[in-house]
């Protein structure tokens, strides 16, 4: 099997059980569910994970699809700061439409208590190669200051965005994720502007 091949199956079972998960609660999607939505086998699935609960890593790899569908629209923004504004706006109201709270819940708690491999933090996923490719070319354009490093930058800009979801989460989604992104995170990136 090829490596593309072996992503797709994988990308498919993450798919079929995010959306799963999302339609019909993360308790109550089994296994066999899973692998019947995303037209794998049981084989597959548990070369891939150990379990069900593996698959709340994964949250990370749906973020990526996202940012993967929303390259091509960077190029109509003017300002770097604007590309970021607009990801995360996407992203946000992704997480809002598609993903559960209580899911969101979960991959911080599974990050935070796992032993191995803490998906968010990955930096070679596509969220982070993006985000360090927006801050070059905002540094190199004069737009974000270049007292620091562009990894600082970014590492700013996703702990930003880890904390908006994390309140979110503590305040039970009481409010509009998307919506209270939008008016704090343009003064929370100010920081990046440079003067």
């Amino acid at each position: 099997m090829s490596k593309k091949s072996k992503r797709d199956t994988k990308g498919k079972i993450i798919s079929a059980a995010w959306d799963l998960f999302y339609e019909q609660g993360y308790e109550e999607t089994t296994v066999e569910e899973i692998v019947e939505a995303s037209g794998t086998s049981k084989g597959s699935f548990y070369h891939y994970f150990d379990g069900k609960d593996a698959l709340l890593g994964t949250l990370s790899y749906m973020f990526d699809k996202k940012y993967e569908e929303l390259k091509p629209q960077l190029e109509s923004f003017d300002t770097n700061m604007d590309k970021l504004l607009f990801l995360n706006r996407e992203l946000f109201a992704m997480i809002e439409n598609s993903i559960s709270l209580d899911l969101v819940a979960r991959l911080f708690s599974t990050q935070l208590t796992t032993k191995g491999e803490k998906h968010l933090l990955d930096r070679d996923r596509e969220y982070y190669r993006l985000l360090r490719k927006i801050c070059t070319e905002g540094q190199e354009s004069g737009e974000f200051r270049d007292d620091l490093s562009v990894n600082d930058l970014t590492k700013l800009y996703a702990l930003t965005e880890r904390a908006l979801m994390y309140d979110w989460c503590l305040c039970n989604g009481e409010y509009s994720l998307k919506k209270y992104s939008e008016e704090n995170l343009p003064h929370m990136l100010s920081g990046f502007i440079s003067h």
